[in-house]
């Protein structure tokens, strides 16, 4: 049994371990679960993360209720008979999702999972990040997943649902080190009808173009705008930035741009200015030499240990390190370097510390 320490990095540690034990079939305990947390312990969504992997696995689960510390997962056989799962409230569902998809190496036939909860909520990746970004992203090194969102969740009463299906995959070694140059942005701006009166969401989409033009950044701008229905109040922006065709290599040797970046609204926050935080993620992002932005790097790292490949991360930061610590437990051997300039970085920043600049190389053979 593998034996882990989640006290740094949140709830990221656990869903790799999760992640990693349905691929390999390998038990594991972890003990001090989100340790380093003002509320320590599982809440609702990574419970949700547990059950879900449970279900998919027929494992065997010790320590797996609201609050616990210490959690013991032992596996059995993958299996895909369509799985449910509530979070609760406004638990990301996103990140359930996030959880299972690397099952995607461990099934022989497209696993089904439906989670209800939160699918637009803060300190988690927003649905449309998740089908925009994430998905063809994941399908420049072969795993396809396709994910649909019936009912919007906000908080805080969440009662969203999103589902996915997960195909079956072979994924090639990543290929993520080099990055074209964006050639235009795809604003997905959504809003729940209760806001429409007041134009939110066609105004989030006004703050991206706002200070894109304040910063001096040409590129072509399509924006869809949506209202929905939802339990709460609510509204996100995802701002993607896309070159290429977006699902296949460039001509240079370098990937397709697919990178993202939101900002849900607040109360008491002019939707402008929701508009204006996602657009400033993406000018901070254009300044350094990474191909993907920073969430979608500690994202894409247990599928560098699963596929292999070369991945360019933006910042070295402590989630990136805790992630690893997970894989590395695992027996996966996965080196992080700085970037240099042999590395086809055309950054003038700060190092692998820095959000700009050559930031880090992650790679490995793939497998253990």
């Amino acid at each position: 049994m593998r034996r882990l320490d989640g006290r740094d990095g949140g709830g990221q540690p656990l869903r790799t371990a999760l992640a990693l034990s349905l691929v390999t079939g390998e038990p594991f305990e972890m003990t001090n679960v989100r340790g380093n947390r003002s509320t320590p312990g599982l809440k609702a969504q990574h419970v949700a993360c547990v059950s879900v992997a449970a279900a998919v696995s027929n494992a065997d689960v010790e320590g797996g209720e609201v609050g616990a510390s210490t959690l013991r997962f032992s596996p059995g056989d993958v299996r895909t008979d369509p799985v449910e799962a509530a979070v609760g409230t406004a638990g990301s569902a996103t990140l359930v999702c996030e959880t299972v998809l690397p099952a995607a190496v461990a099934v022989d036939a497209p696993l089904r999972l439906t989670v209800t909860g939160g699918t637009d909520v803060r300190w988690s990746p927003p649905a449309d990040y998740l089908r925009y970004v994430k998905r063809p992203l994941c399908s420049m090194f072969g795993v396809e997943f396709g994910v649909s969102v019936p009912r919007r969740g906000f908080y805080p009463a969440g009662g969203g649902t999103l589902s996915l299906r997960v195909n079956p995959a072979e994924p090639t070694p990543l290929a993520l080190d080099r990055r074209s140059e964006p050639d235009e942005l795809r604003v997905y701006s959504v809003e729940s009808d209760s806001l429409a009166d007041a134009a939110v969401a066609d105004r989030q989409v006004e703050g991206v173009r706002d200070a894109l033009a304040e910063a001096g950044v040409d590129l072509p701008v399509r924006a869809a705008v949506s209202s929905v229905e939802s339990d709460s109040p609510g509204s996100v922006v995802v701002v993607v930035a896309r070159g290429g065709d977006g699902d296949e290599r460039g001509g240079d040797g370098s990937e397709s741009v697919v990178a993202g970046f939101d900002a849900y609204g607040e109360r008491g926050t002019p939707a402008e200015a929701v508009g204006s935080r996602a657009a400033a993620a993406f000018l901070d992002w254009l300044r350094g030499d990474a191909p993907v932005d920073r969430h979608m790097a500690d994202q894409l790292l247990v599928w560098v240990a699963l596929a292999g490949g070369r991945l360019r991360i933006p910042a070295v930061t402590d989630h990136v390190r805790t992630n690893l610590d997970v894989i590395r437990s695992f027996g996966y051997d996965v080196t992080l370097r700085a970037a240099g300039d042999g590395d086809g970085g055309a950054g003038t920043g700060a190092g692998p510390g820095a959000d700009s600049g050559t930031g880090a190389i992650v790679e490995s053979d793939g497998g253990r």
